[in-house]
Parts: structure tokens; sequence; C-alpha cells
């Protein structure tokens, strides 16, 4: 499977999907040389919006990723079942998208969008975490993968200020 962020951005907008782009692809966004396989999402939780974000991932063909099913593991949802869980980790048909409603060291997404910029990305805007946002919450997720990538991006941090 290819990973194409720009096919799941779209799809996204085209649903009219409200969320906050977090996680690698975000630091990469703001400047940091951070190879990513995967698009972070914090989507916006009201129920009409988790409705929306269904049928996002229904077009994007979703499935609940697996050590042991490359392919995925089939699941329905709804707004409701997408609200209840904390995170989705899912393969797309246009590579891995990760869902988290509470990113760590954040309060969720209208934390998140407070401070956020928008970019266009091929014709679709996107809303993407601020640079201090997704150093907070790699700070706090204190994954190794994580530890290694802050000093580039207390950096770029730095060099923004």
């Amino acid at each position: 499977m290819t990973f194409d962020p720009t096919e799941i951005v779209r799809v996204l907008d085209a649903h009219g999907v409200r969320y906050v782009l977090i996680g690698g692809f975000a630091a990469t966004v703001h400047g940091a040389a951070y190879v990513t396989t995967d698009l972070d999402i914090t989507p916006d939780p009201a129920p009409a919006n988790l409705e929306r974000l269904s049928d996002a991932l229904t077009d994007l063909d979703a499935r609940v990723r697996s050590p042991d099913e490359p392919a995925g593991l089939p699941f329905a949802h709804d707004a409701r079942s997408l609200a209840g869980a904390g995170a989705w980790d899912l393969v797309t048909r246009a590579g891995d998208l990760d869902v988290s409603f509470v990113p760590s060291g954040t309060q969720g997404y209208a934390d998140l969008r407070r401070d956020a910029v928008t970019i266009t990305v091929h014709g679709t805007d996107v809303t993407v975490a601020s640079l201090a946002d997704v150093v907070r919450s790699k700070e706090a997720a204190g994954r190794d993968k994580d530890r290694a990538a802050l000093p580039v991006l207390r950096r770029l941090l730095d060099e923004q200020a």
C-alpha cells in the first residue's frame, strides 16, 4: 500500500471533517526533516463531525490496523462508536491514519485548534497543530521515537521565536 497523505486530506475535506493534523506529519510541515509513514489527526468531537469522519473512513476503506493482518481488520463505525475509543489506528486505501481524540499533553481538539495554522495542500486547506503543540505532545508521550525527534523540534521552535 502506498502512503498518500494528499488523498487522505482530500477525502476528509470532501466530507467536511474538522480536525487538526498532529504528529510527525505536522512536524514536517513546520520544517522538521522527519520521516513518517502515517497521518495523525485529532478530530472535532462534535457528533455531527464524527458522523462526517465515519463517512470519510468508509470512503477511505478504513480498517483497524493489526500486526497479524497487514490489510487490517474490518470494523463497523458511526459517530458513537468512533467517540467510544480514545484513539484509532487505521489502515486505509491511502495509507495509515491514526485518530487520537486527546493526544498526550493536550486537552484535545479545541486546545490544539487554538494555536493551529492553516496550510494549503494541493488546493485543500489543512489545519495543522502549532509546532509548540507538537513539541508539547511529543514530550508528554515520552516514546523513544518522540524523544529522538525532540532536539530537532525544539531547535526549530527556538528558531521560530
